[in-house]
């Protein structure tokens, strides 16, 4: 994931100013909150979580393939 750097603030400012990193969230698509200097929550639109939770029916499908792929000895084992 690529992080932009000027959408990213402390957990202390998150905390003082949260309608001033809610606007950032709108207008810049995410905010990075930081914990101890480190990346720890990530602020989003709630429309955008939503579409980021669905997966489409042809994701589901190669994901399906490739495991069916990697486990077929497996599978024809089962099969017997």
């Amino acid at each position: 994931m690529m992080v932009n750097t000027d959408a990213m603030v402390s957990i202390s400012e998150a905390n003082q100013n949260f309608s001033r990193v809610a606007r950032m969230a709108d207008e810049k698509g995410t905010v990075v909150i930081m914990k101890n200097n480190a990346p720890r929550y990530l602020l989003i639109e709630f429309s955008q979580a939503e579409s980021m939770q669905n997966a489409s029916d042809d994701e589901v499908l190669l994901i399906s393939s490739r495991l069916i792929e990697k486990n077929r000895a497996a599978y024809e084992e089962l099969a017997k």
